[in-house]
């Protein structure tokens, strides 16, 4: 049987992406580590793994059914994440629209047979990966970014790491 890595994210468009790369940048280039390309940056809402490619659908279809409440998140601070030996760019605050979607998401998982992950809801977006330890700076200037939207988010491994495409139309 044929899977696919997924996960359901916050894909920024090319606007988003451009509001965010001058905080990010700022901060991001005095890390040493392999720079995550800015057209990857996401921000992971419900982790899904390998998932059977026949039954992708499936996901799409109960994805459709879940209404976004727009909110709005701002990122303020460059983390070092040692078990994953990433930095990120975190957010000090989740907004209660988008604890609300990403608890749709894990009770729409369970419904469909996907055990949703246990811990604490963490936005974030990765930035460096193999990063060397560095102490938590805060970003120059907070970069904030309007959502109304998720994407179901494919992951696939390649010689230079993984890559992500998107899988259908926002839902």
């Amino acid at each position: 049987m044929n899977t696919r890595r997924l996960f359901f994210a916050l894909w920024p468009d090319n606007r988003q992406r451009e509001s965010l790369r001058d905080p990010i940048s700022s901060v991001a280039k005095s890390v040493e580590g392999r720079h995550v390309d800015r057209r990857d940056w996401h921000i992971t809402l419900a982790f899904i793994g390998p998932f059977p490619e026949n039954r992708v659908p499936i996901l799409h279809e109960k994805a459709a059914e879940i209404d976004v409440e727009p909110f709005r998140l701002s990122l303020d601070r460059m983390e070092f994440w040692p078990r994953a030996k990433v930095a990120v760019i975190t957010a000090p605050v989740v907004p209660p629209e988008m604890q609300r979607l990403v608890d749709q998401l894990s009770a729409m998982l369970a419904k469909v047979g996907i055990q949703p992950e246990e811990r604490r809801f963490r936005p974030h977006i990765t930035v460096v990966r193999n990063a060397r330890t560095f102490a938590t700076e805060r970003l120059v200037r907070r970069a904030t970014v309007e959502w109304s939207s998720f994407e179901l988010i494919e992951s696939t491994s390649g010689p230079g790491g993984a890559t992500y495409v998107p899988l259908k139309q926002p839902f």
